[in-house]
């Protein structure tokens, strides 16, 4: 699926979260996405994710940015649980891979879904234990099970074995049920202006960067694509988070421009700064 040695160097990017190396972005032209190479060892990969600043592990409000991603965390959770609702025509049977601190299955589940869920982070897992919810190491801990909706939220993007992986969880959406997956988009706009500091390269925790049509490709074949939908607020948060780590600012009135900038060139380009993905299995 995704040849090593098609791919040509597109970038070198460092990692402003934990280690500082520094990792190469690979293009990978027939598929019209990126890699991160070298790719961490499955037994190292855990360590680039021991940081307090790691949000979505420890639900964290400590500082500006970690602030300002919980308030806007709120509002998210609000519009994924009604997605899920609009498309699955009321609560049903919900896997969320990639889980972390179970705040979505959380929402979902006081909404009526029967939830279950991913999470390798054990750090994270206690966290949901914490909201009485019991979150499952692998996906392989889900064979044999369908679920009427599936969803990763910012989660592909870190899974490695990517072929393999896509196959598990096609097979676990239900016939007529839906895949949701949301991952940045490396072709907005605020990619391209921050480059190498982009914070949504986040090397090398994400493995793989998607274009809207590697996602597609992807899964063709598999599910059926159905349409795709704007994170409107990430292009903000990531521009944020961008500007941190190429001008150490804690806030910038700047950053706040170009995630504004990018989501209005995002009308009619829609390449927006992270976009939704929406699949459905055939019956």
């Amino acid at each position: 699926m995704v040849d090593p040695d098609k791919a040509s160097e597109f970038m070198v990017v460092k990692d402003f979260l934990v280690s500082g190396e520094s990792f190469q972005l690979m293009h990978h032209p027939e598929l019209d996405m990126l890699f991160t190479f070298p790719q961490p060892s499955a037994d190292r990969l855990s360590e680039y994710y021991e940081s307090e600043q790691y949000i979505s592990h420890t639900d964290s409000g400590k500082g500006l940015i970690a602030w300002l991603y919980q308030i806007v965390k709120g509002y998210s959770l609000r519009k994924k649980v009604k997605l899920i609702d609009r498309i699955n025509s009321g609560p049903g049977s919900l896997a969320d891979i990639g889980a972390g601190t179970a705040a979505f299955l959380d929402a979902a589940k006081r909404r009526g879904w029967d939830v279950s869920g991913i999470e390798p982070n054990a750090k994270a897992r206690g966290f949901a234990k914490e909201r009485e919810i019991d979150l499952q190491e692998s996906i392989s801990n889900l064979t044999g099970m369908q679920f009427d909706v599936v969803t990763l939220w910012h989660v592909l993007e870190h899974l490695p074995d990517l072929e393999n992986t896509i196959l598990k969880i096609s097979e676990l959406v239900k016939p007529e049920g839906h895949l949701i997956i949301a991952v940045p988009n490396f072709k907005s706009y605020d990619a391209h202006y921050y480059k190498k500091y982009w914070a949504a390269f986040d090397v090398p925790r994400h493995l793989w960067h998607f274009s809207g049509t590697s996602v597609k490709k992807l899964f063709e074949g598999k599910l059926d694509f159905v349409q795709t939908k704007p994170m409107i607020f990430d292009s903000f948060y990531v521009s944020l988070l961008s500007e941190k780590y190429k001008n150490g600012n804690s806030f910038s009135l700047r950053a706040l421009g170009i995630g504004l900038w990018s989501n209005i060139s995002a009308w009619r380009s829609k390449e927006y700064s992270s976009r939704v993905y929406l699949f459905r299995k055939a019956n």
